[in-house]
């Protein structure tokens, strides 16, 4: 067996395609590596199955080490834990050189502990020594990219989605994973969007208390709101406003209208005003707005219109 590394064209920079190119680390790569061969010992008997032929399919870092050794005692386990935690985009395969001669000499080890990441069958990177986890883990990322979570990751293809296509992926993630509290806020906020406001109550309800994060309470506004019209005629309402800027209540009650029909900004804009423009002894209205847009705020779902009305709500208070 030809194990020399001219054929193997070390090349961590190689384009897609060619010898020592970066074959895809995504879930078809992950789904080669049961999460209980992560990390496994190799032998100049196996090594072509175990290091070449498995990297074509999902990036292997191969441990030099020996028992002798000092430095190697130390990195082993870090790596072990890497592997671990990047939940099989790599596969650690550890050789001790004592052992395997004739690989040792191909890969010209002079120093160990020394590593090599295989990529499509051949050595893309390398490095020698006991390095700290954070300079492992950059040199990792550098391959197989940073670690990921999965939870994270489906919430942003989610939120990438149509609406429907969103749901369908939160449902069927919620069938795997019952109770997880980000993806249940996740489904409620969708649902509320569309108006099935029972079906986003009973997720929330769902979520045990325990769990509960700081989403949970503003949601919990906004399905208030939505269940409850606030009486009036926009049109009426706003013409009173016309004749007479200081209508406060004329204020209010268009502010919550346009607050119920989801346009946030226009029902602070409403109570900004009078924040502005009371200037009666003791400011009862003043007041009123202001613990009004603050219950507000935390309903908005829109944090640039949140961050607007936070600014100018100061701006008149002062």
């Amino acid at each position: 067996m030809n194990w020399s590394t001219n054929n193997w064209n070390m090349s961590p920079g190689a384009a897609p395609g060619t010898p020592g190119a970066a074959a895809p680390a995504g879930p078809a790569a992950a789904a080669a590596a049961p999460e209980e061969n992560f990390v496994f010992d190799v032998s100049e008997a196996d090594f072509e199955a175990q290091v070449l032929e498995l990297s074509m399919q999902v990036p292997v870092l191969l441990d030099c080490w020996a028992p002798w050794c000092g430095p190697c005692k130390s990195l082993g386990p870090v790596l072990e834990k890497l592997a671990r935690d990047y939940g099989g985009r790599f596969i650690l395969a550890k050789l001790n050189t004592d052992e395997a001669p004739q690989i040792s000499a191909a890969l010209r080890i002079r120093s160990i502990p020394q590593c090599f990441l295989f990529i499509g069958g051949r050595p893309v990177d390398q490095f020698t020594g006991a390095l700290p986890e954070g300079k492992l883990r950059e040199f990792l990322d550098k391959h197989v990219g940073p670690q990921v979570d999965p939870i994270q990751a489906l919430r942003d293809e989610a939120a990438t989605l149509e609406p429907e296509a969103a749901e369908a992926l939160l449902t069927q993630a919620l069938a795997e994973l019952p109770g997880h509290a980000e993806l249940t806020l996740d489904l409620a906020e969708r649902q509320v969007a569309r108006g099935a406001l029972d079906e986003a109550q009973a997720l929330l309800d769902g979520i045990a208390t325990a769990e509960r994060t700081a989403r949970h309470g503003p949601l919990q506004k906004r399905i208030d709101l939505a269940r409850n019209r606030p009486q009036g005629d926009p049109a009426a309402l706003a013409a009173r406003i016309a004749a007479n800027p200081k209508d406060f209540e004329a204020r209010f009650a268009l502010g919550a209208i346009r607050v119920f029909e989801g346009d946030f900004r226009a029902g602070f804009e409403q109570l900004l005003d009078v924040v502005l423009r009371d200037k009666a002894e003791g400011k009862p209205d003043r007041e009123r707005a202001r613990k009004q847009l603050i219950d507000w705020f935390e309903a908005c779902p829109d944090a640039e219109a949140v961050s607007w009305g936070r600014r100018y709500l100061g701006m008149y208070l002062n």
